[in-house]
């Protein structure tokens, strides 16, 4: 049998993490997003033990790991803000987030790195990085992944090299959290960053083996974009739409380094069109030699 690409998309978890499971291999996902709370803040619904259950019987009858689906933070949380009580809601949320996804052991928790409001990146940097040691433990399952951005505004992440400081300064100050921060790649904020992944893949991916190291990316977020490389814009268009095409896309997500990953898609799509994207990347999924 042929390899399957392992792809899903950013699903809705208001009914329940079982439902979400149910909604997600409904479309043909082999894997899933969504948002560990209200993606603008908020308190997190409580857990149903029963639910919990359920869904892990979902999942090992569908064959879904759950160290291939992805929760994400909320977009509030912004752990490198020049104001502590922003800063102190950061820490709060991604230590309940971090908690909680221990009821579905080895789940991809991502987040965004944060915008330093006027800071300046390495100060931003470290602040990232401080909230990261407070928040994670080793004894933890949940891989944290930090995501790559377009570096709108002042963002932090926009860069290969910024990503690596906030790991480095994590694990410099907490040895013992070595190995478990990853990255999520996100093929619209790489492009709008400024990394030409649509035509020059093999070079961004070497790019990103140098600085950061290929072992540490975990997941791609697998987006078009409605801007140019280099844009900074960060605005997501749906597969094939955008300026990275299909041609990139297929590229993509058929590299001998990328393809075994899980790809999520974040394109501005209801789930009808989440359904006809995944069954167009599936079409498209003809990997050669993966060494």
């Amino acid at each position: 049998m042929s390899e399957r690409l392992l792809i899903g998309a950013h699903m809705s978890i208001s009914g329940g993490y079982s439902a979400m499971l149910r909604a997600a291999i409904g479309i043909d996902g082999s894997t899933m997003q969504y948002f560990t709370r209200n993606p603008r803040g908020g308190d997190a619904k409580a857990l149903d033990p029963a639910d919990v259950a359920e869904a892990h019987k979902i999942a090992a009858d569908a064959g879904i790991s759950f160290s291939n689906t992805i929760a994400h933070a909320a977009y509030t949380v912004n752990p490198c803000s020049s104001k502590p009580e922003v800063r102190d809601f950061a820490v709060r949320s991604m230590r309940e987030d971090i908690e909680r996804l221990e009821n579905f052991p080895g789940t991809l928790y991502n987040f965004h790195p944060g915008t330093h409001t006027g800071q300046g990146a390495e100060a931003g940097i470290a602040l990232t990085a401080s909230c990261l040691c407070s928040v994670m433990s080793p004894e933890q399952k949940t891989v944290v992944l930090i995501e790559t951005m377009s570096g709108k505004g002042s963002e932090i992440g926009a860069t290969f090299e910024e990503v690596r400081a906030i790991i480095d300064a994590v694990e410099d100050a907490r040895p013992e959290l070595s190995g478990m921060l990853g990255v999520c790649l996100d093929t619209c904020h790489v492009s709008d960053g400024g990394y030409d992944i649509a035509h020059d893949t093999d070079g961004v991916i070497d790019e990103f083996d140098r600085v950061i190291g290929l072992g540490r990316l975990r997941a791609i977020h697998l987006n078009d974009s409605k801007n140019p490389v280099g844009a900074h814009k960060d605005r997501h268009e749906v597969i094939g739409g955008g300026t990275l095409g299909l041609d990139g896309i297929t590229r993509i997500i058929n590299n001998p380094r990328l393809c075994r990953l899980p790809f999520c898609l974040e394109t501005p799509n209801d789930i009808e069109g989440y359904r006809k994207e995944i069954a167009l990347l599936r079409s498209l999924f003809c990997p050669g030699d993966k060494k």
